[in-house]
């Protein structure tokens, strides 16, 4: 089969890794790639947004199945428009992607469900959204209703920052359209995990657990990001939890969305919260792999991915089943100084190349692209993911941060703390 990954970061990079083992891949394209996934696949210069130009790349060059990396192409409808040409893709339809398209209609689902999330309004009133923020409790949660690229979440430590919040979104300054509709929510207290199930529209499949890092600096300080590590499996979820999750969240939200004529097909990542007495509730939904999640759960992956996923998007997941690796997998994400916030591209990475065939690890690339001279470049916030695989969770630790000591990278910088919640058990 000729396969087309598109998107270009450190998700994609680990899809590709995976995908490139298959035996039922003949070929495999990237759009648009970046400088380490060029070392697998060939990278076409189209955007990972641009619908359109993805959709006449596929015909163009015979694709028989894409596989779709990032949201903002599955809530612009990129699997409907394959579909209309016959080219069969991973990922859901543009009305399913409204999961996590609208941070709204995933909680009025929940609501009308029954199934177990934090209380909220929704608002695109400022007045309104003030006068509900002035009777709940601080901390609270301020959400951008649309995509903000895993930035629109500020967990506000008073009622200043708050309304300030509510401000900045509403206005359109901070995230466009896609915060002219917000939802404020009881702040939740316990510990985040990533719960991800491949889905065919009736079954779903559970992957391996994981855990995020959110937070920029050590001690879980400092502003949200898109993920600065992650680790697999999370000892939080336990079979039992596991369990509890299928039966309250995810099979309700499966019929859900098959219900109201628009059936999930593609991976449903749920970020959860464990409370008290490990009792689950629903943070929000993501339609895509998570970055960095997808890094380790590649990582952990015994076997070909391909099946899967053609299951997912064809039908006929009951019939498969994946194997995981008992090794947990850590990757530490390495952000460009200023991250989130402003900060530089173009300098130069070295060291890369004294990691090439280390044992139980693999660097997948971010934010990269190659120089005129085939150096490698910082070109994005989060840019590289340092990813190993050890016998236990302090021997990946351990493996991953001698790999970062090995790269040369003054303008960079990670989290020393990766996994500490699960290594302090």
């Amino acid at each position: 089969m000729k396969v087309l990954v598109v998107g270009g970061g450190g998700r994609e990079h680990a899809l590709c890794w995976a995908l490139k083992k298959s035996p039922e891949v003949s070929a495999l394209l990237c759009a648009p790639g970046n400088a380490g996934i060029a070392g697998l696949a060939e990278c076409l210069p189209v955007g990972a947004e641009d619908v359109e130009g993805l959709v006449s790349l596929a015909q163009e060059r015979g694709i028989d199945f894409v596989v779709v990396g990032p949201e903002a192409a599955l809530v612009k409808g990129i699997v409907d428009r394959l579909s209309d040409c016959g080219i069969p893709a991973f990922g859901p339809s543009a009305a399913a992607a409204a999961l996590e398209g609208s941070k709204g209609f995933m909680k009025d689902l929940c609501a009308q469900e029954g199934i177990p999330t934090a209380a909220y309004g929704r608002f695109s009133d400022l007045a309104e959204a003030k006068a509900f923020l002035a009777r709940q409790s601080i901390p609270v949660v301020v959400k951008a209703d649309g995509l903000a690229a895993g930035k629109g979440v500020v967990i506000a430590e008073s009622l200043e920052e708050a309304e300030a919040t509510l401000e900045d979104f509403l206005s359109g300054n901070a995230f466009g359209e896609a915060g002219h509709e917000v939802v404020i929510e009881e702040f939740l207290e316990g510990e985040e995990a990533s719960f991800f199930v491949l889905v065919d529209g009736e079954t779903a499949l559970p992957l391996a657990s994981a855990q995020d890092h959110k937070r920029a600096y050590d001690g879980d300080e400092g502003p949200n990001t898109g993920g600065m590590g992650a680790y697999s499996p999370a000892p939080i979820v336990t079979p039992e939890l596991t369990e509890r999750i299928m039966a309250e969240i995810i099979g309700p939200t499966v019929r859900a969305m098959a219900a109201r004529g628009m059936a999930y097909k593609g991976v449903l990542y749920a970020g959860l919260m464990i409370g008290a007495g490990g009792k689950a509730k629903l943070l929000e939904y993501n339609v895509r792999f998570g970055d960095p999640e997808c890094q380790v759960l590649m990582m952990r992956l015994a076997g070909d991915i391909l099946p899967a996923l053609r299951a997912s998007a064809e039908g006929g997941l009951a019939q498969v089943a994946l194997q995981w690796r008992a090794d947990p997998a850590m990757t530490v994400v390495m952000a460009a100084k200023g991250y989130p916030g402003a900060y530089d591209k173009g300098s130069e990475i070295k060291g890369l190349d004294s990691l090439e065939g280390e044992s139980g690890v693999v660097v997948f690339h971010a934010g990269t692209k190659a120089g005129p001279n085939g150096e490698v470049l910082a070109n994005g916030g989060r840019v590289l993911n340092v990813t190993a695989l050890g016998s236990s969770l302090s021997e990946a630790r351990d493996k991953a941060y001698a790999a970062i000591g090995k790269i040369d990278w003054p303008e960079g910088f990670c989290r020393r703390d990766i996994g500490w919640r699960a290594l302090n058990r």
